[in-house]
């Protein structure tokens, strides 16, 4: 059971990684307590995996963020939240919706402690 949820989160959290509304970090973590709990082969994977593997352990260990990796989340998460509330809805409540997740997000990102990295 916890291998299957593993594995959906790990799934969700690479789509996270390239579409602006689906958060990408908790689907990770999720991802690593499940495998914590069920696959030592596959928690081992991802903690040691060459994309995101760093970040969940130095988010895991309250290590922080490279100040470059959060401008970089900022800036993407800004550029796609005002492209898709500027060309893919003509809503006033989604995009007032859109621009408050992107808000929530960055004071998120704010919080979490900047690495020396």
């Amino acid at each position: 059971m916890f291998k299957i949820a593993g594995i959906t989160s790990l799934a969700l959290g690479i789509l996270g990684a390239v579409l602006p509304l689906l958060p990408t970090t908790p689907f990770l973590l999720l991802s690593a307590y499940c495998f914590s709990k069920s696959s030592y082969k596959w928690h081992k994977w991802l903690l040691t995996n060459r994309i995101f593997g760093e970040y969940l352990r130095n988010y895991k260990a309250n290590r922080g963020i490279p100040k470059r990796v959060k401008i970089y989340i900022l800036v993407t998460l800004w550029g796609t939240i005002l492209a898709s509330a500027i060309f893919a809805t003509d809503m006033w409540w989604l995009r007032c919706l859109l621009i408050l997740i992107a808000t929530a997000v960055t004071i998120h990102v704010a919080r979490i402690k900047t690495s020396n990295k």
